[in-house]
């Protein structure tokens, strides 16, 4: 009898949790979500996840909480997530660095992709090739022939080792076949004030940062790493355009949860993403930094898009030798 009487206890325990985890769900969300943003305030990312809190807010009924967790290419911010409980109210906004990192063998604390639940990309950032005017290229192809007849001499900045910048230069040098010498600075804009000043010859950086400096004739862009040419730089070609079809030097950025984080949720928060991505006013906000907005994404194809993505940096961390500091 006793042990008839604790099996029952234990069904019933094992049926209320799964009522209240179900009801957890189904309320989702109760209280207000936390956003990790594993980059500094005023950084491309923040300045998205901040364009969406309030849209958000709207379409969620409950306020997002920006918690910017910056530091080591992002990892202190992805470490947050990952321990935190699957319940949908931490969630981690990151980049295509969170790949990136991993694929150069950075020792963390969590795993790429296991410790994480896709949820929804929301955009692409593109990189701008530019190179200084001294070096009169103004095509991809031409920087190719010339840093192939200079083998090693010139120099390419970025924005710190195992970054987008770094990692799309060297998508972009390997299967281009030359060799050049890569010089790391702490962020972006000092990286692209080396190429400005002539101390490196060119590098990759993003839209945001480099047009302003496009158009004040300080620098020469040669391409742009988008799908198509973005409507705020229509003069500048894409890559593809350019006969580099098979490289596409622009990141996602998007929302993950911890493991185990369930589905439904998921799905309730990709949804509100993606409608809020469809409003004209985020549109517009969003538009002056050169993002694409995503829009149709899900956790599953999400999932996806991050499992290729990580092959892709893998296979330049080894092709180019790519390690950890």
């Amino acid at each position: 009898m006793r042990r008839v009487i604790l099996s029952i206890l234990g069904a019933t325990s094992v049926l209320l949790a799964t009522i209240g985890l179900a009801m957890a769900q189904s309320d989702y969300p109760s209280r207000a979500v936390r956003i990790v943003v594993a980059w500094p305030p005023g950084s491309s990312i923040d300045v998205v996840v901040r364009q969406m809190a309030e849209p958000l807010r709207a379409e969620l009924g409950q306020s997002m909480v920006i918690d910017n967790r910056a530091g080591a290419g992002g990892v202190i911010g992805a470490e947050i997530v990952a321990l935190a409980p699957p319940d949908g109210y931490t969630l981690l906004f990151t980049s295509a660095a969170l790949n990136m990192v991993a694929a150069m063998g950075t020792p963390t604390s969590y795993k790429v992709p296991d410790s994480f639940t896709p949820v929804v990309n929301v955009v692409w950032t593109p990189l701008v090739l530019l190179a200084h005017p001294s070096l009169r290229v103004k095509t991809p192809r031409e920087l190719v022939a010339l840093a192939k007849s200079k083998p090693g001499q010139l120099v390419y900045a970025n924005a710190g080792p195992g970054s987008p910048s770094h990692f799309a230069t060297e998508l972009f040098r390997v299967r281009s076949g030359f060799e050049a010498t890569g010089v790391p600075f702490r962020g972006s804009p000092p990286a692209l004030l080396e190429v400005i000043a002539g101390r490196a010859a060119f590098l990759f950086t993003p839209a945001s940062t480099a047009l302003p400096q496009v158009r004040a004739g300080k620098i020469v862009a040669l391409a742009i790493g988008s799908n198509k040419r973005l409507e705020i730089a229509p003069e500048i070609p894409t890559l593809a355009e350019s006969g580099y079809g098979e490289i596409r030097a622009s990141f996602w950025n998007g929302l993950l949860g911890p493991k185990g984080l369930p589905q439904p949720i998921a799905n309730r928060f990709a949804t509100a993403v993606n409608k809020v991505l469809a409003r004209p006013d985020v549109q517009t906000g969003l538009a002056p930094a050169g993002n694409e907005l995503d829009g149709k994404s899900s956790p599953q194809s999400f999932a996806t898009l991050i499992k290729e993505d990580m092959a892709t940096w893998v296979e330049v961390a080894k092709a180019a030798n790519i390690k950890p500091n």
